[in-house]
Formats: C-alpha cells, sequence, structure tokens
C-alpha cells in the first residue's frame, strides 16, 4: 500500500512539473499582431480623395479621438484643406463609431468596424482597413440638414508614409 502510495505521490508530481514548463500550444503562438490591443488600429486612414486622411488615435483607456482633413467644398472655400475633429468616437472591440464637429456647415457620422485588410504585416499599407457607412450631414443657411449615407472603406497608410495634400483648383 505504501508502495502505491509512494508511486501515485511521485506521478502525480512528475505531471505538475511538465505541466509548469510546457511551452505554449500552438494556438497560444499564432494569435495575430493586430489582436494583442486595441491601440493598434492607431494610425492614418484614407478618406474620399485623394489627398484627404482620417486621424484615428485609440488612446489607453479605449476613447477614440481623432480627426478628419478634407478638402472643402463650399463656394467661397473650395480646395481649402480643413481639419474636422471628432465630436465623439467609441471602440468596443472592433466596431467603431465616430461624429465629427461641424466645419462649414458639414459634419460626419461614421458606424461600422476595424477589420484586417489586405497588408501583411503590421505598418504595411491596409494593415487595417475601416468599413462601414459614412452619413455627410450638410446644413445650409436656414439650418436645413441634408443627409447622404455611402459605403466606405478606408485603408491605413503604411507606417513609413503620411499624405501629401493635393493641390486642387
Amino acid at each position: 500500500m505504501r508502495k502505491l502510495a509512494l508511486i501515485l505521490t511521485i506521478a502525480l508530481a512528475a505531471l505538475a512539473a511538465s505541466q509548469q514548463s510546457a511551452p505554449p500550444t500552438s494556438s497560444a503562438q499564432t494569435v495575430p499582431d493586430y489582436k494583442k490591443g486595441p491601440r493598434a488600429y492607431s494610425g492614418m486612414y484614407t478618406f474620399l480623395k485623394d489627398g484627404e486622411f482620417v486621424q484615428l488615435t485609440v488612446e489607453e483607456d479605449i476613447s477614440i479621438t481623432g480627426f478628419i482633413s478634407r478638402f472643402a467644398e463650399g463656394p467661397s472655400d473650395k480646395g481649402a484643406f480643413l481639419d474636422q475633429f471628432f465630436k465623439t468616437g467609441k471602440l468596443e472591440g472592433n466596431k467603431l463609431t465616430f461624429t465629427t464637429e461641424v466645419v462649414h456647415g458639414v459634419s460626419f457620422d461614421f458606424k461600422g468596424t476595424i477589420e484586417r485588410g489586405e497588408g501583411k504585416n503590421p505598418g504595411d499599407e491596409a494593415y487595417f482597413v475601416l468599413k462601414g457607412t459614412l452619413t455627410e450631414n450638410t446644413s445650409d443657411v436656414n439650418k436645413k440638414v441634408t443627409s447622404n449615407s455611402r459605403e466606405v472603406a478606408f485603408k491605413m497608410f503604411p507606417e513609413d508614409a503620411s499624405p501629401t495634400p493635393v493641390m486642387r483648383k
């Protein structure tokens, strides 16, 4: 009986030791880099036209800040570069929403997701893509608001590049 108890104790001790020093399972080693944290979503993304972009920043508390830099479309400011800062922003998992401040009678609402794109490595162009519905809200001189929605996909700029504003005439 003592021999059986001694053998059982040694076997349990060996089993416990082997579990503590076991290497991580292959599933733990293959977790894609983008799943390591939502702050990896921070960066510049394309916007509607060449030279325009969205700057998205995921803060440490997972709040969202950022802005859209775009060309003005109004008759008095056509071609001027405007920055529209986020009024609100929210990230839940990979679901992203934001609303911009009104600038020159225009604001934007975005509802969608942040997804992996065709970029192979973190820092590559289109490593992440913002996909969803962008609503452009335009108010006229009488404060009447017109909303136009469209499906969009904004690709992340490569890490070593920044957009160059395009001069428009």
